[in-house]
Order: structure tokens, then C-alpha cells, then sequence
């Protein structure tokens, strides 16, 4: 199943700078012409596979048009994958680093190319499904999570970068904030919502390495899905409440029985709406045993989840509303964000 498309109109790159640069800073590299194509998946940062010979590489980069302050920040997400890539062998390979805007208009990082199986919206044709897959791909989701968790993050560079004290609340506040600076629609729900956030801020203490963007499409499984080989997307990587990693996995995990709204919300709904895959319930309970954490808060989490992700998809629409970027795929943002605001509402109610 090929998982790369030609380069959209508006987002080429160019080519022969390119590759005069990574000849000149890859002194190995093949002397063959330098093929591009184009990661589809992903809503935000921009994402290439680059071909050259019998080489292959990932090429990162921020969207294009004016982007959030602190957001999309390369350097950041090179030095967390360089760091944490000892401790975690799903975390590609990087190779190098540029800021020099002259290349390919922003800057930009290289990594690793990895090798599997990503799911999605649909399971690969070439494989039968089984309920027993489902269980067993729900098991390592969760298991790697639990790893991650685990891992000491006073020995990586995360150390100096994040400040783990108040961090749910400055959360709670700084998505707050993103919204009002991202806002276009009147959305009746959301004031309620962020009064109820407010109030409902868990008290926690503990802190460990939180991914912050762990979904299914961002992991890539062996093909007999026994093994995470790949897992991607770390630009929101930093050390924070575990739970709040947990709350974002949930609120893209998808099950059967959820309503139209949340199914559709991202366009068709994933996989994990399979017979075999976990419930969030069961997601929880797995989480807790494996980790031996707390876990009766963790309606808050995924409330506050569902607001981040209408967060995000506000942003990526006011992108869309201000003609900075083209995607046609942007045009129904606004609906995805109202309904994941009315879920997370529904939620807290629900708790």
C-alpha cells in the first residue's frame, strides 16, 4: 500500500537546492537525481520522502503561511527525537538540522525513513483481519504508551525544555488562549466548556515523557503488528502529566458504538471501530494495570482532549479562512471543530 502521493500543488520544493545542499552536507549520498513525493497524511507540519539512488530520507516542515507562535518549531523536534532516540527504538534515526530558509523556504530536519504498517481509515487489503489483530495491535498501543511513561526523562534534553510544575493548568489556560486567537465562529458550547475546565483542573504531581499527539496513523506496526518499528509526529513532545498523553490517545481511539459526529469527525473513522479493537474502556483498564497509575480522573483528560483537538482543527480553519493555505481538505474544519467542541461538553456532563 503506497503511503506517499505526488507534491500538492502550492507545496513543492525545490529540487535542485536541495539536493545541492545534501550533497554538500551528506557526502555519501548516491549521485542520482534527488526524487520527492509527499507523506498524505497529516493535518499540520509538512512531510516528503526524498529518494536519491538507494537512499532514503524524511524531510519535515512547518506549514506553510503565518503559524502560531512556539508552534511547528523544528529545532525543538529535531533535538527531542536526537535525544530521546537511545531510549526508544521506534523514534526514527535524525540526520541533520537547517535553519537556513534559503533551501526550502523554512526550516527544516532529515530523519530516518522507517519501514511497516500504518493504520488508518482502513486496514490493508492484503491482510486478513482477525478480532485477535485488533486485540493485539489495542495491546501494543497501549503498551508502548506505558513504556514511554516509563523512561527517565531527567537524562534527556527534555529536562531543560520543559517545566513540569502547573503544567495542567498552563495547558488548560494556553489552549484557552490559542482558541481566542484562533477564533472565527460563535460556538454557543464553548464558554461553558472552558469554565468547566477550569474548574476541574486534577491536582497531579507527577510528570514523565508525554508523546501529546499518540494516535494509531502515527504508529507504524511490523506486519505481523507484534512490534511498534515507528512512531511519529513528537513536535508536541514534552514532560507533563502521564495522564494527559492517555486523555489524547482516547479521544482519537475511535469505538463503534460512539456517535456519527465523533465517527466522522476527521472524515471516515479509523479502524479501531473493529470488532477486536479495545474500548476506551478497555484502553484505560490496560493503561492502569501496566502502569499501576490512578486513573479515576481521566474523564477530565479526555474532556480536555477533545477541546486541544478542536484547538488544533481552529487553527488549521483560520489558516484555511485567511487564504493561508489552499487545502481543500481545511474547507469543513469548522463543522469538525463545533462538533468536537459539543463532544467535549458531552463528556464533561457525562463524567
Amino acid at each position: 500500500m503506497k503511503d506517499t502521493i505526488a507534491v500538492r500543488k502550492g507545496e513543492e520544493l525545490n529540487a535542485a537546492v536541495l539536493a545541492s545542499f545534501l550533497r554538500e552536507m551528506l557526502p555519501d549520498l548516491p549521485n542520482a537525481e534527488l526524487e520527492i513525493e509527499q507523506f498524505n497524511s497529516g493535518h499540520s507540519n509538512l512531510t516528503y520522502l526524498l529518494k536519491c539512488g538507494d537512499f532514503e530520507a524524511v524531510l519535515r516542515r512547518p506549514p506553510l503561511g503565518p503559524i502560531a507562535p512556539k508552534a511547528h518549531d523544528m529545532e525543538r523536534e529535531y533535538k527531542i527525537l536526537t535525544s530521546l532516540q537511545q531510549y526508544f527504538p521506534a523514534i526514527p534515526k535524525t540526520y541533520l538540522f537547517s535553519d537556513n530558509e534559503s533551501i526550502i523556504g523554512s526550516p527544516f530536519f532529515l530523519m530516518e525513513r522507517k519501514r511497516g504498517i500504518v493504520l488508518d481509515t482502513e486496514f490493508p487489503s492484503a491482510i486478513p483481519y482477525t478480532e485477535e489483530i485488533g486485540r493485539r495491535i489495542s495491546e501494543r498501543m497501549v503498551d508502548t504508551l506505558v513504556e514511554l511513561h516509563s523512561i527517565d526523562y531527567k537524562q534527556t534534553i527534555l529536562a531543560q525544555m520543559s517545566k513540569p510544575k502547573g503544567f495542567m493548568e498552563r495547558q488548560v489556560e494556553g489552549w484557552i488562549e490559542r482558541y481566542e486567537r484562533a477564533k472565527t465562529d460563535e460556538i454557543l458550547e464553548v464558554e461553558e466548556l472552558k469554565a468547566w475546565l477550569r474548574e476541574h483542573i486534577p491536582l497531579s504531581n507527577e510528570a514523565t515523557i508525554i508523546h501529546y499527539d499518540y494516535k494509531l496513523n502515527n504508529t507504524m506496526f511490523s506486519e505481523d503488528f507484534t512490534e511498534v518499528t515507528g512512531l511519529f509526529d513528537w513536535e508536541m513532545t514534552t514532560i507533563g502529566d502521564p495522564l494527559a498523553d492517555v486523555g489524547v490517545a482516547l479521544c482519537y481511539w475511535i469505538q463503534a458504538d460512539d456517535p456519527m459526529l465523533l465517527k466522522t469527525a476527521m472524515g471516515k473513522p479509523p479502524v479501531t471501530i473493529l470488532e477486536g479493537f479495545y474500548t476506551r474502556e478497555e484502553f484505560v483498564r490496560r493503561y492502569a494495570e501496566k502502569s499501576g497509575r490512578d486513573v479515576s480522573n481521566i474523564h477530565f483528560y479526555l474532556t480536555f482532549a477533545y477541546f486541544k483537538l478542536a484547538v488544533i482543527g481552529q487553527q488549521i480553519y483560520y489558516r484555511y479562512q485567511k487564504g493561508q493555505t489552499n487545502d481543500p481538505r481545511f474547507a469543513q474544519f469548522g463543522v469538525l471543530v463545533s462538533n468536537l467542541i459539543k463532544h467535549a461538553m458531552l463528556t464533561a456532563k457525562n463524567s
